[in-house]
């Protein structure tokens, strides 16, 4: 039964259902495209909108390309500060600037594959919530992972340090396979697992990430590219347990 109840939480999180409960909870509307960039750095809430409408840009082939021009890539003199801490896989099929539709300075961003983090990765963002104020992190997953497909297969002699992505992804791959489904609803399922075990992660790492989150200063949440459609879709219980949205349901 809980096997069941796991499976249903995950399906109903990417359902269109799920979708229109994040819109509606982040008020990102169906017919707006743009919001403001600086509003975004001040307020995660509304850079969790920018994310929105910039993929949104992206998947319908109306992308601007902001910040992208040559003088922008070489004036970099008065630093940056970038809105969003988005923290992907290494997959050249996923470049974030690009299918968020963002410039340069907007995206502080880490990548390996499977999105697997370590003790460097854990200072790279901590750098960029510290020494940069940036308040929004998101994990990002993406359908037909490699990392994630080469866990659920467990081989039993990966070559390297290939076995240390494996044994980060494995518990994530471990409980797709209890669902028993077919190759592709397995490897999505541990492909999300994957995603919410990551930000959860982050959300109690201790000492800055976990108590930033805790008085609502850092949002951190869990996303998912779909390569077929371009889009990207936040996971709905990353978003609903959130520190505003719990207070209002506890209230």
């Amino acid at each position: 039964m809980k096997k069941v109840m796991y499976l249903f939480t995950f399906l109903l999180s990417f359902s269109m259902v799920g979708q229109s409960k994040v819109k509606t909870l982040l008020k990102a509307k169906d017919d707006v495209y743009f919001a403001d960039r600086d509003s975004a750095y001040v307020d995660p809430y509304y850079g969790l909108r920018k994310l929105i409408y910039g993929n949104k840009r992206f998947a319908e082939n109306k992308s601007i390309s902001p910040r992208q021009t040559d003088a922008d890539l070489k004036n970099n003199q008065l630093g940056q500060k970038p809105f969003a801490t988005i923290i992907g896989c290494a997959d050249s099929r996923v470049p974030n600037e690009i299918i968020f539709d963002q410039g340069v300075g907007d995206l502080f961003i880490t990548r390996t594959a499977g999105q697997v983090m370590a003790e460097a990765s854990y200072g790279t963002i901590e750098y960029a919530t510290v020494a940069l104020n940036t308040k929004l992190i998101v994990v990002l997953g993406h359908e037909s992972c490699g990392a994630v497909d080469a866990a659920m297969k467990l081989p039993e002699n990966p070559p390297g340090h290939v076995v240390s992505l494996i044994n980060a992804i494995k518990p994530s791959a471990i409980k797709a396979k209890e669902a028993n489904l077919d190759d592709t609803q397995e490897l999505d399922l541990a492909v999300r697992s994957n995603v919410v075990e990551q930000v959860n992660l982050l959300r109690n790492l201790e000492p800055i990430l976990s108590r930033k989150f805790d008085k609502g200063e850092v949002l951190i949440v869990g996303a998912i590219y779909n390569l077929s459609s371009g889009k990207v879709e936040f996971i709905e219980e990353t978003i609903t347990s959130l520190p505003k949205f719990k207070q209002n349901i506890k209230g």
